[in-house]
């Protein structure tokens, strides 16, 4: 029997400037990394009774157009009027998160970035899964600014730095749309920490 790739069938795309955009399946790295944060999150929301969590391929519509598919949706309880919960989400989510990849890596940097920041999206995390890096951007008055890049360095980056250094790197990621909650690298990277 011959199995059939449904995604070969019904592709998930995103549309930008009028263009369909086809988004390539994920990768074990970029699926353990959403499902890591999915779990982390969901939990957090689900205990505080605070929001909703989504992963890839639910459909984000915002204000001026765009259909897109972020990798990872936070919709907080008190903007939940945005869910269609049949159809997808339509207004700007409260936190998104893309992970890199090489066919996604321009428009996640640059046109999409500038879409949710243009559309109001509060908190954007950019992952780059190869070095284990984590950017985040935060809304003030209508613009993102990068709040800190967060690292995971292994042991043979670690003998490179000095001791002021190695003080400051910083080893959790604050969620400032929930608060702070805080969220370890070594638990987000799992797969790369050894």
């Amino acid at each position: 029997m011959e199995v059939i790739n449904e995604r070969l069938l019904y592709p998930s795309y995103e549309i930008i400037g009028g263009k369909k955009f086809m988004a390539p399946a994920a990768n074990p790295i970029h699926g353990s990394i959403i499902g890591r944060l999915y779990a982390f999150l969901c939990s957090y929301l689900d205990a505080k009774n605070a929001g909703y969590v989504f992963v890839d391929d639910v459909d984000v519509y915002l204000q001026d157009g765009p259909l897109f598919k972020p990798d990872l949706i936070v919709v907080l309880e008190e903007n939940a009027d945005i869910i269609d919960w049949r159809k997808g989400i339509y207004g700007a989510p409260d936190m998104l998160v893309e992970v890199l990849s090489k066919s996604t890596r321009k428009n996640d940097l640059t046109i999409k970035k500038d879409i949710y920041e243009r559309n109001g999206v509060r908190e954007y995390w950019i992952i780059d899964p190869y070095m284990k890096a984590i950017s985040v951007y935060l809304l003030r008055e209508g613009k993102y600014y990068l709040d800190d890049e967060y690292i995971l360095f292994d042991d043979k980056e670690l003998e490179l730095l000095t001791d002021e250094e190695k003080a400051e790197i910083k080893h959790e990621v604050p969620v400032k749309t929930l608060g702070g909650l805080k969220i370890p690298l070594t638990y987000i990277f799992k797969w790369g920490y050894k």
